[in-house]
């Protein structure tokens, strides 16, 4: 909910009716079939853990390296082909429970929560423990931290700088390059190195229990978030928490996104349950892990200015907001000499591009199809990349000066998204970024939904395949990424065309069904109504239709709350079900009912 307005908009519709509450600790709870799925996922992240030993990540200064359990799953063809197998059907089994979790539980019920953030801890614990996969960025947030202990500055100078720094075990792509983070998050690569004495393992699992903090503000606050919109806090959570990329990337890798997102989440709820001001700080404190979420304090500043606000409101109130925010972080680059160096991540952006990004990929087509006509392929392709980016950038201004106040959130969303995905880098964790906010105010169950799972898929594929460490003098009778790469093609095949249970979520159908996303394929696959877009069902309630068509209308004013302009009920034909009467509307000033006046 945005503050002054009862109800904020979702992606399909936008209701006067508030859900009920799906607390952890709520009334009724799934049956046992939900846990079947977790012990299932549980299974795969201990896989992903053992795999991890003979194929993750370890630095080549930790004292695992000369453990001979160790030496033996590194260096024996036997070690590392088991350890690719394990790594890679363990990742696909978590996909697997992440999908039949979502089926089992697709009434959404109270107490499905409960069940979300029981398989979360579950699936989350072994790789906790695990050694980092499917990327080691983890290894230079240590290297990083003793430039900073060495009274170095991260904004100016490489890794490469330090004494030995290749035991750290970091991407010799680090080596050169100047950070990308915030000075909050060198804060905390400092004091962690201070603790462990830049010990790899150690150092790992201090960063990756700050990764786990975050992902613990968005098991608190999605589902928060989700319920202001009248929607299934479970599903929010399971759709942007659960799925595997979410929790290989930000526990098993222990990217700090993790940590950016939970504030950036945190701080949306705050702002949208006006408390402007924690809001801005705590979307400070994101910018200060990461600056990527600045782009969503123009968002902050119009959930501050409130709605119907003037043109000349909601340029204070961004003003304000942005005087709050740089104000906080020009103090914050005192200590240690950071200055605004945090800045250069924004305006001075990695070059290049990924093949799968969508100005990636296009733009190596146009480079191919422009030197056959012999033009300047390389040129063009560039030209392509730069438009795209700014495209981008012109979709956050056009969102921020157009839509409806109460889709203010869905906006914000949608501009976040329109920067990563027409930017010409795209990390697999980068859609994690967005995701969140769009569960928040809803993904349905047809062709958004199953856009998720090809997207999530993808990327844990991706990852599987791409992020081996294998040494080069290991004999192999089959190349470890092209055994990883044919074991994740199968088991995909196996859960779209033979698993009787997955094969509905896409093409239960058929081809057609999948080209066309029909309604009703989501309600068919177990998922709940196409159209409701995981919206819970109040008792008694018909399920909201977004295929009809919508109408404003006023609600009229209950006792204690007063009137509330603006919201919107479906209209459908005439033997449409009847309406059903609204909920008690959340306060005027934009905060919580208090306990056992209406179910939060």
């Amino acid at each position: 909910m945005t503050a002054g307005d009862s109800r904020v908009g979702t992606s399909g519709q936008r209701s006067a009716t508030r859900a009920p509450a799906d607390t952890a600790a709520g009334a009724s709870h799934p049956g046992p079939k939900a846990y079947v799925a977790t012990v299932q996922g549980f299974i795969g992240s201990v896989m992903m853990f053992v795999g991890s030993i003979g194929a993750g990540w370890i630095a080549n200064g930790s004292p695992m390296i000369r453990n001979p359990l160790v030496i033996a799953l590194r260096t024996e063809g036997w070690g590392v082909t088991t350890s690719t197998l394990l790594l890679t059907l363990g990742a696909m089994l978590l996909m697997r429970s992440w999908l039949r979790l979502g089926q089992r539980l697709h009434q959404w019920d109270p107490g499905a929560l409960r069940s979300v953030i029981i398989a979360v801890a579950a699936w989350s614990a072994p790789m906790l423990f695990a050694v980092p996969i499917f990327s080691r960025d983890v290894y230079a947030y240590t290297g990083q931290g003793r430039l900073m202990l060495e009274n170095l500055n991260p904004y100016t100078t490489g890794i490469s700088t330090l004494s030995n720094w290749f035991s750290l075990g970091a991407d010799p792509a680090w080596a050169e390059a100047k950070t990308p983070y915030g000075p909050y998050f060198l804060w905390l690569e400092r004091a962690v190195v201070q603790i462990t004495g830049a010990q790899p393992d150690a150092s790992v699992f201090l960063f990756r229990l700050l990764a786990v903090a975050g992902v613990g503000l968005c098991i608190l606050y999605v589902p928060k978030l989700a319920r202001l919109h009248g929607l299934s806090g479970a599903r929010a959570l399971w759709i942007s928490v659960a799925n595997p990329l979410f929790l290989i990337s930000f526990v098993a890798s222990a990217h700090n996104d993790a940590l950016m997102v939970g504030l950036a989440v945190a701080g949306t709820y705050f702002a949208a349950t006006r408390r402007p001001v924690w809001g801005i700080l705590l979307v400070t404190a994101s910018i200060g892990v990461k600056p990527i979420t600045v782009l969503l304090l123009p968002f902050i500043g119009l959930l501050w200015a409130g709605p119907a606000a003037s043109l000349g409101r909601k340029f204070f109130y961004w003003g304000a907001t942005a005087a709050i925010s740089f104000g906080v972080l020009a103090v914050s680059g005192i200590p240690y000499n950071l200055g605004l160096g945090w800045v250069w991540a924004i305006l001075d952006p990695t070059p290049g591009f990924t093949g799968y990004s969508p100005s990636g990929f296009l733009g190596q087509w146009l480079a191919g199809l422009a030197n056959l006509l012999g033009l300047h392929g390389g040129m063009l392709a560039s030209l392509l990349r730069t438009v795209l980016k700014w495209a981008g950038v012109g979709i956050v201004v056009l969102l921020m000066f157009r839509g409806d106040y109460s889709r203010l959130i869905r906006r914000m969303a949608l501009a976040f998204a329109a920067v990563v995905m027409l930017s010409p880098i795209i990390q697999p964790w980068y859609v994690l970024w967005f995701i969140p906010f769009l569960a928040v105010t809803g993904i349905r169950n047809d062709w958004q939904i199953k856009s998720l799972y090809v997207v999530i898929t993808f990327f844990v594929v991706f990852g599987a395949q791409d992020q081996l460490s294998v040494w080069s003098f290991v004999q192999l009778p089959v190349h470890a990424s092209t055994l990883a790469y044919v074991v994740a093609l199968a088991f995909i095949i196996y859960l779209l065309f033979v698993d009787v249970h997955t094969k509905k979520l896409l093409l239960h159908r058929g081809l057609r069904g999948l080209l066309s996303g029909r309604k009703g394929a989501g309600d068919q696959a177990g998922l709940g109504s196409a159209a409701s877009g995981g919206r819970e069902a109040v008792g008694g309630e018909a399920p909201a239709t977004a295929a009809l068509p919508l109408v404003r209308v006023q609600v009229m004013p209950t006792a204690g709350t007063g009137a509330v302009a603006g919201s919107t009920a479906a209209a459908g034909p005439v033997n449409a079900p009847p309406a059903v009467p609204a909920a008690a509307p959340m306060p005027i000033d934009g905060t919580e009912p208090a306990a056992g006046k209406t179910p939060d």
